[in-house]
């Protein structure tokens, strides 16, 4: 093995995390199949509780054909916000095990824990705290994987969910990887995995074995990629700065929208959720970027980096409303499915020299939002959203 045998990385992976929230919230829910995601009639499924996938709905699942599926299954839309809470006391909870935290999304990351092992008592002992905690602290379980990389690490709480650990030491690694399907490499995607169904490489150890003219033959200039996945051999680090973060939020719409106000007073919504998550984090942003699909599902994303990082409301939507202005004359006008807007080259605030102040207004809306909800108040443009 690399150098990279050297390093312990843990990843902890939330179960079923909206759906699991919503039954730890409401527990009539509990034990009943819950699908948590858009519920019109082009929503899509965010979670799906384990009860749910009993029948085949999972994530990413158009809504309606989960109803198909599972037509006496409890339909609620996400509730972020409260999803973001439990995210901010799982991720304290990794805080205390090491810095070096990589954020994949609210319900999981990659804990760096190769300096810490001689404090805690080692990995295992880590890994079984860290799931411990989660479970006293927030009423949630975690599958937790331990292994020397990023890849195994992943892979190992994929295995152990739901709930479980598992840990893969340096010297069981093709023990684990060779009788696995080809398409738990990551990156294997329907495509790939097709081509090398078709050339008969079914499993990860078959593909190890093959020789690279062969592997080359077959996946072009991805063969030594994959081959080296095959291995176990992963060197990518541990990314613990914040700039390896995003926040976006984005809608699809029951009907396409063709009126660039109402899609800029929607925008404006997203931007505004944004930017206070930011602002409730002590983050700043210097990059922001919007994603559209057309009706006949093109996606085009773009994205233009400020000047100076920041958490302003007024400054990040001008900069998108920029962007979209960009787009909507450059395309003509096409009516949207979806739009999203977010923010990346994420950083906390005391890592700039000065301090970056949030404007009045922010501020005083911060305060409306903490007290009464995310509907409490909306800026001007944003009550457009929803005129027909």
């Amino acid at each position: 093995m690399q150098a990279s045998s050297q390093r312990t990385i843990v990843h902890v992976d939330m179960d079923a995390f909206y759906a699991s929230v919503e039954q730890l919230d409401h527990p009539e829910y509990r034990g009943l199949p819950l699908i948590v995601g858009g519920l019109g009639a082009r929503g899509v499924v965010s979670t799906a509780s384990y009860e749910a996938r009993r029948f085949g709905v999972h994530s990413a699942m158009p809504t309606i054909q989960a109803r198909r599926l599972c037509p006496r299954g409890i339909y609620v839309q996400p509730r972020m916000s409260r999803y973001r809470q439990v995210s901010r006391q799982v991720f304290a909870i990794f805080s205390r095990y090491t810095p070096m935290v990589e954020g994949l999304s609210l319900d999981e990351a990659f804990l760096e824990v190769s300096a810490s092992l001689r404090l805690f008592g080692g990995a295992r002992a880590i890994a079984e705290d860290i799931r411990k905690a989660i479970r006293e602290e927030t009423g949630l379980s975690a599958a937790v994987g331990v292994a020397p990389n990023k890849f195994l690490a992943k892979l190992s709480s994929d295995l152990a969910k739901p709930g479980g650990i598992k840990e893969v030491e340096s010297d069981h690694i093709h023990r684990l990887l060779d009788p696995l399907p080809v398409r738990r490499l990551w990156g294997v995607g329907k495509k790939t995995g097709a081509v090398l169904q078709r050339a008969g490489i079914l499993t990860i150890g078959q593909l190890r074995q093959l020789p690279l003219v062969d592997a080359q033959r077959i996946l072009g200039n991805q063969a030594a990629h994959f081959q080296a996945l095959s291995r176990g051999e992963d060197d990518r680090e541990v990314m613990a700065e914040a700039q390896s973060r995003s926040i976006s939020h984005e809608e699809t719409f029951a009907e396409n929208i063709g009126d660039p106000e109402q899609l800029l007073a929607i925008m404006q919504g997203q931007v505004e959720s944004v930017a206070r998550q930011l602002r409730e984090q002590q983050l700043t942003a210097r990059c922001v970027v919007l994603k559209l699909r057309d009706g006949r599902f093109q996606t085009a994303t773009r994205s233009k980096t400020l000047p100076e990082p920041t958490n302003e409301t007024r400054l990040l939507y001008a900069q998108a409303k920029a962007l979209f202005e960009q787009w909507w004359h450059r395309e003509g006008g096409k009516p949207l499915r979806l739009l999203g807007a977010g923010v990346s080259q994420i950083a906390e605030i005391e890592r700039f020299q000065g301090e970056v102040q949030s404007s009045h207004l922010d501020s005083t809306l911060d305060d409306i939002h903490k007290k009464f909800g995310e509907h409490g108040v909306q800026l001007g443009r944003s009550l457009l959203k929803n005129r027909q």
